[in-house]
């Protein structure tokens, strides 16, 4: 039976007057408050998969299921599910048309039925929605307290969670569109004007995607705390709205990478912060920690770092999709607090190998160029796939990821039978470390064991077919680099540097900057310091299916001989132009280095460039840790502003306490000194930027350093051209 369109004042709170209501409340209400079918994330973490469950069994293809999880305010003793939301059978479900303010304008056409396990089954006569205007909205009563909350109909995976995560979404994701940007997201998911708009398909992917953020609900909240806690979540909130404005792209703002498929080497450095309770003795100290991307040997098969990008055309429209795989090693320090010890170090190096891996989706190349020959930004919302580990007296340890928003720069082709040749990102999400049991040959969550707030640097660099060593040794590079160094005198410390490397040579000479906590807790800072050394590279031959290749990937080390374990494991783009490098040794420490070859253009003096980056300070109370994200860098002849949001994730050394993200933003002047051979530096007051621009002029790498306190800074940021700028030189 199709639903009448009626008055929305007229409209009950009921599905009576889309019909099958009443026997589909009826039939809920007598089965007990436990589904036998339910997909429970709680009671089964599956490895490769994301964080949210879906169950669609004995659904139709034009059916969507819905399950109600509610605060544990609402429902203390219904079956408790992830984020410690609590599943219910609502009372009453609707379904209408809204508009960016959350009015109700009327009824769809759509029928109910109850399922086997007694969840709501809808079913839509002319198919699931697609875009953001088709709400489903459920009510639930209990001990006292009603609450009422909203999802979009247009969820991917056709098990409609309706909880804060979704109401959220309706009510302060779209809640952020004036009229006018409602209408052109509405022209998109209508193609109207004539041409497929592929950003329609947002939706169902952002109302899947906000069940994979891990976020525990108190279970004192109230809906109206709860959607507060979430807009205080500075990276879940900021992920909806950059979603969102993703949304505004029209049909004609997606390109395709020139070659059908391209293959990418991966470096990838993600540094941490974040509560640990795996020692009862210090329950929530902070935990600092560092990621590198390795290479995996699976029985003589081998798994390395790597992004594929495939482009393909559908429905004449320019569709680009993308997955990453990347192995990585992890070491820890956690940092805590006693009376009347004082503070205490413990360092940790023997974590499992894991994996940092999205899963494969959609992306848009933007703004598309006439031949494909113009830099571009790939723009994407990401999820990444859970995964299981056993860690030394804590078997089964499952990690769970935090979706992100991809925005990375793609460079210009070298030939019209090239793809890009780098994308370079940075980014940042979160995620958990959940103690696991075994129950029934199923993996049960149990309790958290850490909370993670990853700042990620990724550069991809695309593989060659044979790559030759000589485009290497025949130049000079300029590099930067940043490193964390956990244990010793100075359990934790950060080292940038800046400087020249010989290809032919390896000669090596950088100007160092570390900031350090020492061991009674004390926030210091070396002063810089030159520093030589020799750094030489070598091909490191991929074994293949199709045999042994020179991919592009590297070794750093000081002899390469086989005897000698290398400094760190890096890439090359086929020309050499660009090198980038996982340091992975004892005493350099975890980091990333990039280089860049040495050039006698002038520097950059004007143009915009997306600034993003992870910056580290410590002060005698605190530890920090900063994500630069979606950050303008301009420059001019009179020298430079950069402008940028930032994720804070903030350590409270004496309360063992380590707070959610927070939004700062950074508002910055600069006197901008070029150097030699492609350096350059910016000087803002106590902030000193050092680096490197690259030939072409779009891309500048630095490093930041302030040691003046209270508040000692380090990291390293990544200046990118944003397209349709031009820079001067």
């Amino acid at each position: 039976m199709k639903c009448r369109l009626i008055s929305a004042l007229a409209l009950p709170f009921l599905l009576t007057a889309c019909g099958g209501g009443d026997s589909a409340i009826d039939g809920a209400r007598e089965i007990p408050n436990r589904f036998g079918n339910t997909v429970n994330a709680l009671d089964d973490f599956n490895p490769g998969s994301t964080g949210d469950s879906g169950n669609t069994a004995g659904l139709k293809a034009n059916e969507v299921r819905i399950t109600m999880e509610v605060p544990a305010f609402y429902a203390p003793d219904a079956e408790q599910t992830r984020r410690n939301l609590r599943i219910v059978v609502p009372d009453q479900v609707q379904v209408y048309r809204s508009n960016q303010g959350g009015q109700n304008l009327g009824t769809v056409p759509y029928s109910t039925s109850t399922g086997e396990d007694g969840h709501w089954v809808v079913a839509f006569p002319d198919g699931q929605p697609i875009g953001p205007d088709v709400v489903i909205e459920a009510r639930y009563s209990g001990g006292g307290q009603t609450i009422a909350m909203k999802a979009l109909a247009a969820d991917s995976d056709r098990d409609v969670k309706v909880n804060p995560f979704s109401h959220y979404l309706v009510q302060n994701g779209l809640g952020g569109y004036s009229s006018t940007e409602f209408q052109a997201v509405m022209d998109c998911v209508n193609d109207r004007g004539g041409a497929l708009c592929l950003n329609k398909y947002v939706w169902s992917s952002l109302a899947d995607q906000v069940h994979d953020f891990e976020i525990d609900i108190a279970g004192n909240l109230t809906l109206d705390a709860a959607v507060s806690t979430l807009a205080g979540r500075a990276d879940f909130a900021g992920y909806i709205e950059q979603m969102a404005d993703y949304a505004l792209l029209g049909p004609n703002a997606s390109g395709t990478i020139r070659a059908s498929s391209a293959d990418y080497n991966s470096v990838f450095l993600g540094l941490e912060l974040g509560p640990t309770f795996r020692d009862a003795r210090f329950p929530g100290a902070g935990q600092w920690g560092a990621r590198t991307a390795q290479e995996e040997d699976l029985g003589g098969a081998f798994l390395y770092p790597a992004l594929t990008l495939t482009s393909f055309e559908a429905f004449n429209i320019n569709v680009t999709s993308l997955a990453t795989d990347i192995p990585y090693d992890r070491s820890t320090l956690a940092h805590s607090f006693t009376n009347p010890d004082g503070q205490q170090f413990s360092r940790e190096d023997s974590w499992t190998r894991n994996s940092h891996s999205s899963s494969p989706g959609a992306a848009t190349l933007t703004p598309p160029s006439e031949d494909g020959s113009d830099p571009a930004r790939l723009l994407a919302g990401r999820a990444l796939y859970q995964s299981i580990t056993d860690e030394p007296g804590s078997a089964n340890n499952g990690w769970t990821r935090n979706p992100y928003f991809m925005d990375a720069f793609t460079s210009a082709p070298g030939d019209e039978n090239q793809s890009p040749d780098r994308v370079l990102g940075s980014y940042f999400t979160a995620g958990k470390a959940i103690a696991l049991a075994d129950a029934e040959g199923k993996l049960k969550r149990q309790e958290t064991l850490e909370e993670q707030y990853l700042s990620v640097l990724e550069l991809h660099l695309l593989r060659s077919e044979d790559f030759d060593m000589a485009r290497i040794t025949g130049s000079d590079y300029n590099l930067v680099y940043l490193t964390a160094q956990f244990g010793g005198s100075n359990p934790a410390a950060f080292e940038t540097g800046y400087g020249e490397l010989g290809g032919a040579d390896g000669a090596l000479t950088t100007n160092n900057a570390t900031i350090y906590r020492g061991n009674t807790g004390a926030a210091g800072a070396g002063a810089s310091s030159a520093v030589t050394d020799t750094w030489n590279i070598a091909n490191r031959p991929a074994q293949l299916s199709s045999g042994t290749k020179n991919i592009g990937r590297l070794s750093l080390c000081r002899s390469c001989t086989e005897s000698e374990p290398p400094l760190g494991l890096g890439a090359a783009t086929p020309d050499g132009s660009l090198l980038a490098f996982n340091l992975d040794d004892a005493g350099l420490g975890d980091g990333l280095v990039i280089a860049g070859k040495t050039t006698s253009l002038t520097a950059p003096i004007a143009g915009d460039y997306r600034v993003q980056g992870t910056m580290i300070a410590l002060d005698a109370n605190q530890n920090q840790l900063y994500q630069v994200a979606g950050g303008t860098l301009t420059l001019s002849e009179t020298g430079a502003d950069l402008t940028a949001a930032s994720y804070r994730v903030s350590h409270t050394i004496t309360e063992n306490a380590v707070g959610t993200p927070e939004n700062e933003l950074l508002d910055l002047g600069f006197t901008v000194t070029p150097g030699g051979n492609g350096t350059i530096q910016l000087t803002g007051g106590e902030l000193v930027l050092n680096g490197f621009y690259t030939e072409s002029g779009d891309q500048i790498f630095l490093v930041v350093q302030d040691n003046t306190g209270p508040e000692l800074r380090t990291g390293l940021l990544i200046a990118t051209l944003i397209p349709e700028s031009t820079a001067a030189q």
